[in-house]
């Protein structure tokens, strides 16, 4: 379980995570080696993932973002179907979801042809039998988990 330190610790990586553990450490009131250890141990306890850098998708050729319903005839939650979807470079997320579909996907293209050979390469993983697209016209925001401190009575902040 993190603690409000770790929860400050996390919050100011998400903001740079190129800051120094001197700098980290001072945000939230600890040394550098105290601020280097407690994220040493955050990304042991599986809490820090993996470190990146955020990227303009337009700016690489990948400006069309789609959300795929992704419909099934078959239970979609096994290792085969996440391993065929995570080969498709262009999905960036698949979710299983209740309703209608089976799974959701995130699809980032430089074009619609681009984005209609991504559905054909979909529609062929076994157990398709349908999808409906979704594309966005603008990202209004985006944002990570929120990690700030807890509000009253330990509601999350």
């Amino acid at each position: 379980m993190t603690d409000d330190t770790d929860r400050a610790l996390l919050t100011e990586l998400q903001r740079d995570a190129t800051q120094s553990y001197a700098t980290l450490g001072a945000a939230v009131g600890l040394s550098a080696g105290a601020a280097h250890e407690r994220v040493r141990k955050l990304r042991e306890r599986g809490v820090i993932r993996r470190t990146t850098i955020e990227v303009d998708p337009a700016a690489v050729g990948a400006g069309v973002l789609a959300f795929v319903l992704v419909e099934s005839n078959a239970w979609m939650g096994a290792a085969e179907t996440s391993e065929t979807l995570a080969a498709l470079p262009e999905v960036q997320e698949a979710h299983i979801v209740a309703g209608a579909a089976s799974v959701l996907i995130k699809v980032r293209t430089g074009t619609t042809e681009q984005l209609q050979d991504v559905l054909r390469r979909v529609f062929a993983v076994p157990g398709v039998s349908g999808t409906q697209t979704v594309m966005s016209l603008e990202t209004m925001f985006e944002r990570s988990v929120h990690c700030g401190q807890k509000g009253p009575a330990g509601a999350p902040g």
